[in-house]
């Protein structure tokens, strides 16, 4: 059965997932991929958000022969997302992109597959079997659709992964992907029974702001704190640089991965007697630009605050007009509250020189 640490290791570009290595964060430009400026330009807005795969759309021709003067100006890998024509694969392929995603069942001839696959075994490039809830084969539904539309998504995957197994090709990725979030549970849990592939993890078309955010995390989230998932790309209708971030926060609360500052902050209530909402904002906005993996907490009250505080590694807690600076759960000082801010930031400071991040400490300078 498929666990996170036991899948086999598929190597990406410069990266390699599954075997145990760490859950990569994925998204998709939404330019034109013809237009290579634009492309690129996005791409490396993406890099800087930490974004650690990048895949894009390849429905023509002049888009798959732009991929190779892409693949030369970025720094990250490459996928290009193929949809039933093989020979925009071939050409991808020839223009040295790191990943193919193409379901070999839907190109037409076995000819056609032999092509794609040889051309992938040649350059040790691996191919992505993407399932959507939203477009399985019509005699798969007939046959089980009565058993649910997960088993359909599974049974669909395990079609194409035999066409490129009978071809001798198990450099192999998957995604299940639906909309639902149940369905798209279900479907990954009964592929795990049954693989070993490593697999790819998102919840297709979440939706807008706020409410595609909540069921990405709690969708993503829910496969992942199974033990299943070795890349993730949110799939919310926003900017990618916004699905990226989105992305980071889920490995961040499962405590897989933590890119920056962990802040962890009360909702406030009638016991609060600071301007908590805006101090939290304030530290939020002050430490965002440090990449290092230190928690921070920003409390109301003494009823709960020096307790969660002790769990971070510097903490503030909110009192009438004045407030407390913890350490551990130690109590360092307590200051009026106009002073708390440049004396905490003082202390987070030096607990980025303790944990040997000091060019994170130029960050707060900026």
């Amino acid at each position: 059965m498929y666990t996170r640490d036991k899948t086999r290791p598929v190597k990406i570009g410069n990266v390699t997932i599954g075997a145990g290595y760490r859950v990569l964060v994925q998204s998709m430009t939404q330019t034109k991929t013809s237009d290579i400026k634009k492309t690129v330009g996005q791409i490396h807005e993406l890099e800087k958000t930490d974004c650690e795969i990048i895949r894009v759309a390849v429905p023509d021709m002049e888009s798959a022969k732009a991929l190779g003067k892409i693949k030369k100006q970025i720094n990250i890998p490459l996928v290009a997302d193929i949809h039933f024509q093989y020979l925009l694969a071939l050409e991808a392929i020839k223009q040295g992109v790191d990943k193919v995603r193409i379901n070999p069942g839907n190109i037409g001839s076995s000819d056609n597959v032999k092509k794609v696959v040889s051309a992938c075994k040649d350059r040790n490039i691996p191919i992505r079997i993407g399932v959507n809830m939203g477009s399985l084969e019509k005699d798969l539904y007939e046959k089980y659709g009565k058993f649910g539309i997960a088993r359909v998504m599974v049974e669909s995957a395990t079609r194409h992964i035999k066409i490129l197994e009978d071809l001798k090709f198990t450099s192999i990725i998957v995604s299940l992907k639906g909309s639902n979030n149940i369905v798209t549970r279900q479907a990954y849990l009964s592929f795990a029974r049954r693989f070993d592939y490593p697999l790819h993890v998102g919840i297709t078309e979440a939706g807008p702001g706020t409410s595609g955010a909540i069921k990405s995390a709690v969708g993503i989230g829910s496969i992942l704190s199974e033990g299943i998932g070795d890349t993730i790309r949110v799939s919310v209708s926003d900017e990618p640089v916004k699905q990226v971030k989105i992305a980071w926060q889920i490995l961040k609360s499962l405590k897989l991965r933590q890119k920056g500052v962990d802040i962890i902050s009360c909702p406030t209530c009638g016991r609060t007697e600071i301007d908590l909402i805006g101090l939290s904002q304030k530290v939020e906005t002050t430490l965002a630009k440090v990449n290092a993996p230190i928690q921070v907490a920003v409390m109301g009250c003494v009823v709960n605050g020096p307790g969660e505080a002790s769990f971070a590694d510097i903490g503030i807690c909110g009192g009438r007009k004045q407030g407390a600076i913890f350490k551990k759960g130690q109590l360092l000082k307590t200051v009026k509250e106009d002073e708390l801010m440049p004396m905490f930031l003082k202390e987070v400071k030096k607990v980025l020189v303790e944990k040997g991040y000091e060019d994170e400490v130029k960050k707060l300078h900026d």
